[in-house]
């Protein structure tokens, strides 16, 4: 069901996320640069993404998108929020926040495994994260307002940051100097990898004292993650009910295979130890709701 690739993303993902919390001293000299490889990250993501083709593609499907956006963008978190208010508090904020973020730019590949609508995955990854900037904070400005006081001009622009500068960069590369391109493309695995793994030593050896005192906390986020994972299936096969099962599936993977990793360096800025915990344990679900999809596939077929 996995590929070796796949396996190794977790091993590096856990045990980077183990280390910073066993060694946070060596570790913490990485805490200042979580939002540099965030961009770093994203940079590498977008590479292979053609950004001319979106607007052809948002032609071919312009009602799904645009319902399928707003669905994810908006209505969902919503929702999801409340639910979490209800039945897990403690997590409330985090489930608003991974609800809320773009789909993950790997979620094309995602797609390809499932035999998913890969053209509308793709376009739902560049709608949403030109969206997420102003959706997630407007978000969190709105539902969390008794809550505490947050920039939403800050939020805004670190968004932005992030994800405008890596596209911009990437599409000057394209054009101006496509053999750099294509080296760093034949790297770009190992590169991100060592990526997620500074990111996880930068975040995790800040909360290290906080997961020392409250072990527990990692079992409950993973309880919390996998939970939201299950909805995300729910809500991605409900949200197209009548559509086909390969329009379905694509927006199983636009709601749950998130920017995870966006939502840990963001919620690292602005929030505390359990929201960013609970970012990088969902990368188990994330991975794991190729089952079901399948699974459903085949009921289907």
């Amino acid at each position: 069901m996995f590929r070796l690739n796949d396996l190794i993303l977790l091993l590096v993902i856990f045990s980077s996320m183990l280390t910073g919390i066993l060694f946070p001293e060596p570790a913490s000299i990485f805490q200042p640069y979580p939002l540099y490889l965030m961009m770093f990250l994203l940079f590498l993501s977008f590479l292979p993404i053609e950004l001319n083709d979106i607007w052809q593609l948002i032609r071919n499907n312009g009602s799904t998108v645009i319902w399928l956006a707003c669905f994810k963008m908006i209505l969902l978190p919503i929702m999801v929020y409340f639910l979490f208010i209800h039945i897990a508090p403690a997590y409330a904020i985090g489930a608003l926040l991974l609800t809320g973020v773009s789909t993950g730019v790997v979620a094309p590949f995602i797609s390809g495994l499932v035999d998913a609508n890969g053209p509308l995955v793709l376009v739902m990854v560049v709608i949403t994260s030109f969206a997420v900037p102003f959706t997630l904070p407007m978000l969190v400005k709105i539902l969390l307002e008794q809550e505490m006081t947050l920039s939403l001009l800050h939020m805004m622009r670190m968004l932005l940051l992030v994800i405008v500068v890596p596209v911009i960069i990437g599409e000057t590369l394209k054009r101006l100097w496509p053999k750099i391109v294509g080296g760093i493309m034949k790297h770009r695995y190992p590169m991100s990898l060592a990526v997620f793994a500074l990111i996880n030593l930068a975040v995790f050896s800040k909360y290290s004292t906080f997961f020392y005192k409250h072990p527990a906390t990692i079992v409950r986020a993973g309880l919390a993650a996998f939970a939201l994972g299950g909805i995300y299936l729910l809500a991605g096969l409900a949200g197209l009910l009548k559509s086909s099962v390969k329009n379905q599936l694509a927006a199983v993977i636009t709601i749950g295979n998130v920017n995870n990793v966006l939502i840990l360096v963001f919620a690292a800025e602005f929030f505390g130890p359990l929201e960013p915990t609970l970012a990088a344990i969902y990368m188990v679900p994330f991975f794991g709701l190729i089952l079901p999809m399948r699974v459903y596939a085949r009921i289907r077929e």
